[in-house]
């Protein structure tokens, strides 16, 4: 049996997104919406799993869908809309929370690594939220889920969960596997100011980060002030990958200007760091900046973002609606 190319992906309204949303994900979405039907989900469910200030999450909520919009997302070919509208995320979750087991989720290091010494004073829904995302992607039955290497373990709980439901329940192939969608090229940014850590909204520092809706003037400073290397720019991937800062600028100028990272360094080997942050910035500016500015924009029409949401939400309630009136039938309830 063919089945039919399928993506789903979400993305958490923490406000202000940056370089690596933008290239860790909304790049890769606006091309997939070209080959494939595609689901995209602001996942407000999943941001809940830590307190969050009621007026900044509704904001937060159209400002990553503003984000998507501002990307290239088109809403008349990719379903746009917002998790909590669609109350089949939570119901399947609950089913699945039934078919996962304990021990899976021990092995889950996101968890861990977020809650460090302290997991006992952690939510609920942050320990068992990889249920969460599996249910969102079973849901509709995705066949394709693009996700970030640090994701790449929940994806394979959902597989896991997936495969364990269509054996419990004597249906075979009810639920597909998802298979990663991991860019080739660039699936981590990492800050700005420390290569080994991955680029993020809550790295105290805002020079760690280029953010969706920084100036150009400030994007000219973030990449001025970037950490890199004293010694030229060496002729060859191995050397460059032993110095992280400076293997993550070269890598960002490589996925923004479409160079091939090999490519890039032998033509940039023996230069200077200095002339290379100039030419980023010149990149980041002309790609960067109309995003932002289109964002600032369509805040400023939160009517027209609120019919996005409503409009993708009652196309996602259709399809999540189908599959789980056959979900519940599998599973014996009426």
């Amino acid at each position: 049996m063919i089945i039919k190319k399928l993506v789903f992906s979400g993305v958490q309204p923490s406000g202000n997104l940056h370089l690596g949303n933008y290239l860790g994900a909304l790049k890769n979405f606006v091309e997939l919406q070209k080959s494939a039907d595609c689901i995209y989900c602001v996942v407000d469910l999943h941001a809940i799993t830590t307190f969050q200030e009621p007026k900044k999450l509704r904001n937060n909520i159209l400002e990553t869908t503003a984000s998507f919009i501002a990307a290239g997302l088109d809403p008349k070919k990719s379903i746009i809309f917002n998790q909590s509208a669609v109350s089949g995320h939570a119901e399947l979750a609950w089913i699945l929370n039934c078919v996962s087991r304990i021990g899976w989720l021990n092995r889950m290091t996101q968890f861990k690594d977020k809650v460090g010494s302290d997991k006992e004073k952690a939510s609920v829904g942050l320990y068992i939220y990889p249920n969460l995302m599996a249910a969102d992607i079973l849901l509709y039955k995705a066949t394709h889920v693009p996700v970030g290497a640090d994701q790449k373990q929940h994806l394979e709980l959902s597989r896991d969960i997936a495969l364990k439901f269509n054996k419990d329940f004597n249906c075979p192939d009810f639920f597909p596997l998802p298979e990663p969608l991991i860019p080739k090229n660039i699936s981590r940014v990492m800050s700005l100011r420390d290569g080994t850590k991955k680029m993020s909204k809550s790295e105290e520092s805002d020079y760690s980060r280029i953010n969706l809706k920084d100036s150009a003037d400030e994007i000219k400073k973030k990449i001025k002030k970037a950490k890199s290397d004293s010694a030229p720019i060496p002729d060859n991937l191995s050397s460059l990958e032993k110095k992280p800062e400076a293997f993550n600028l070269l890598n960002i100028f490589s996925e923004l200007s479409s160079i091939n990272l090999d490519k890039l360094i032998n033509e940039m080997s023996g230069k200077e760091y200095s002339a290379v942050k100039n030419d980023l910035a010149d990149l980041l500016i002309s790609q960067i900046c109309p995003v932002g500015k289109e964002i600032e924009k369509l805040m400023g029409d939160e009517t027209y973002l609120l019919k996005i949401l409503k409009n993708g939400a009652e196309k996602a309630q259709l399809k999540a609606e189908e599959n789980l009136k056959k979900i519940r039938e599998k599973v014996g309830l009426i």
